[in-house]
Order: structure tokens, then C-alpha cells, then sequence
């Protein structure tokens, strides 16, 4: 009876612990599935106008969302689930979320990376079979350079219009410090009136406030973002303001003020400088232009080009020439302002 009795405690006490590591496992899992998907509304590409603001993204998830509204807030489906996975947790992968987080882009990091090696892959084929097989994988380079070529120039463009509301936004919080609110308050308030990408980019620092983040490391994430200098001031008006207090009302009404300046004064260089980029963009079509010209007179003309080490040294100094170009004129049509 004793060897009975020994043999059902073991197999109880086995039983007990498998069904005690089933739900540990169950539990891990299901926190893990909370985490990511918290990860992935604080972190993840810029809300739309309609769902940017603090609080339908912490609200509770049943709660309810009207007639017709589970089907206008679902999601839409994500694409290269894997690929975004493995390149959120790299060096590279986080850079790229902050780039297109400053975008405003509806992409993950896995759909970018995605669509790039495919437009990289289609353009090493079809420059391959157009021009000549040495072409491919220079077209293949100006696709990885075009691919974030793109990104800086959307990133710059959302920059301008957070730029050109600045002094609207650093108004709206110094009335709101002025009528006695706290700074998150005010913050919270002006994501609400403004509209994008203020009031979307202020909604992402209000909710993470919100989730327990301090001010100072939301604004500054808010500075990697759009990196400008009118926002890093602002940015750090607001930090020092709330670190040791002082005349907040007045640093920002002063500060609205030389924003208005700056704006003005940024338009007027733009315009310019117009001339200038529009020429640093047409000389290079230019080219291949005429590289395309040559080869429709001449079918084969560039593949026979191509096919001695003279000749491709010839179009690797050609080419260097013009992106040397590019850049020289990028570079006289660039003023700090």
C-alpha cells in the first residue's frame, strides 16, 4: 500500500506540474502577444487623421465601436509578417522604422524591405534585357539609393509642413500653460486642433505619455524623428520648461514669433532655389536618355560597349561623372537656414 500510495502522489504531483507549465506557457505567450501588439500601436507606422488621436488607441479592447465602426477601424492586412519580424529587433531595422514613422507611410519595415528587393530585383531584369547585362546591377544600386533617396525626400517634405505649424502648435501650448494646464494637457489639447502631421505626431508623444513615458524622452524621440532645427528649440524650450519651471508663456510667445520669421524666410530661399535642384535632377534623365536613344538607333550598341574592360571602365568614369554632378549641384542648391 505504501508503494500504491508513493506511485499516485508521483503521478499526481506530475500531472499538477505539466498543468501548471501549460498554463505558465499559455500566460507567457498571451503577454507576449499584448506586448507586441502595444509595440506595435506606439511604434508602428503614423496613424491616419482619423484614428490619430490619444484615446480610441488606449482604449480598451471591447469596447464599443458604433454601427459600422469594427469595419472601419480594422486594420488592413500586413505583408512579409516574417521579414518585419527578424528586422525589427536590428540596428537597421529600428532606423527604418523611425524613418517611415517620420514619413507618414502606411509600411512596416518588412513591406518596405520587401517591395525594394523586388524594384530591385524587376530593375536588374529589365535593364539587363533593355540596355546590356552590365547595366543591371548599376540599376540595381540606383534602386537602393532611389528606394531611400525616396524616404529622405518624403521624411523632408513631412518635416516642411511640421515645420510651417510650428508657430501655431507653439502657440496653442502657451495659451494652454497660460490658462493653467499641465504641459501634457496642453500637448494633449494641441494634438487634438491640429491637423496632420502636428496632430498625429503630437498624438503619438500624448499616448506614450499616457503609458507611462517621461516627457522629456517623448519629445526627444519626437526631435529623432523630424529632425529640424526649429523643432529641436522648441523641443528643448519645452523640456527645459518643464525640468525647472519658469516663464513658459513667455519663451513660447517669443518663440512663435521667430518661427513666423524663419517660415517666411525658408519659403522665400525655396523658391530660389528651385532652379537650381530642378537642373541637378534633369541632367542625370538626360543621360539616360541619351543612353537609351543610342541603343534604339543602334540595337546591341551598349551590349558590345559593355562587353570589353575598356568600355566599362569608360561607363563606370561616365557615370561617376554624373552622379559626381549630382551631388556637386545638390550641394550649391543646399543653404541652412
Amino acid at each position: 500500500m505504501d508503494g500504491m500510495d508513493l506511485s499516485l502522489l508521483t503521478i499526481g504531483l506530475a500531472v499538477l506540474a505539466l498543468l501548471v507549465a501549460i498554463a505558465g506557457v499559455q500566460l507567457y505567450a498571451s503577454g507576449r502577444a499584448e506586448q507586441r501588439a502595444l509595440l506595435d500601436r506606439l511604434t508602428g507606422p503614423e496613424p491616419t487623421p482619423a484614428d490619430a488621436r490619444p484615446l480610441p488607441i488606449l482604449a480598451r479592447p471591447g469596447a464599443a465601436a458604433g454601427p459600422g465602426g469594427d469595419q472601419a477601424q480594422r486594420p488592413r492586412t500586413r505583408r512579409f509578417t516574417g521579414l518585419d519580424r527578424r528586422l525589427r529587433g536590428t540596428a537597421l531595422g529600428r532606423r527604418l522604422r523611425l524613418k517611415l514613422q517620420a514619413t507618414g507611410l502606411d509600411l512596416t519595415v518588412g513591406e518596405y524591405a520587401g517591395y525594394v528587393l523586388g524594384a530591385v530585383v524587376a530593375l536588374w531584369l529589365v535593364a539587363s534585357a533593355v540596355l546590356a547585362p552590365f547595366f543591371g546591377p548599376v540599376c540595381a544600386l540606383v534602386a537602393l539609393w532611389g528606394a531611400n533617396a525616396f524616404l529622405n525626400w518624403q521624411r523632408q517634405r513631412r518635416t516642411e509642413r511640421f515645420i510651417g505649424q510650428l508657430p501655431e502648435l507653439a502657440r496653442l501650448i502657451a495659451n494652454g500653460t497660460a490658462a493653467g494646464l499641465a504641459m501634457r494637457t496642453a500637448l494633449s489639447m494641441a494634438a487634438e486642433e491640429m491637423d496632420d502631421p502636428a496632430g498625429a505626431e503630437l498624438a503619438i508623444v500624448a499616448n506614450q505619455l499616457a503609458v507611462g513615458r517621461s516627457l522629456e524622452e517623448a519629445l526627444q524621440e519626437l526631435g529623432d524623428r523630424l529632425p529640424s532645427r526649429e523643432l529641436n528649440v522648441l523641443v528643448t524650450t519645452l523640456i527645459l520648461a518643464n525640468r525647472a519651471g519658469g516663464t513658459i508663456v513667455s519663451s513660447l510667445r517669443n518663440l512663435t514669433e521667430t518661427l513666423e520669421e524663419r517660415k517666411e524666410t525658408r519659403r522665400e530661399v525655396r523658391t530660389m532655389l528651385a532652379e537650381i535642384n530642378a537642373t541637378a535632377v534633369t541632367v542625370p534623365l538626360l543621360g539616360l536618355g541619351a543612353l537609351l536613344m543610342i541603343n534604339a538607333i543602334e540595337p546591341g550598341a551598349l551590349g558590345r560597349v559593355t562587353d570589353s574592360a575598356g568600355g566599362q571602365i569608360a561607363m563606370i568614369v561616365a557615370l561617376a561623372m554624373y552622379v559626381v554632378g549630382f551631388v556637386v549641384v545638390r550641394r550649391f542648391g543646399r543653404i541652412d537656414v
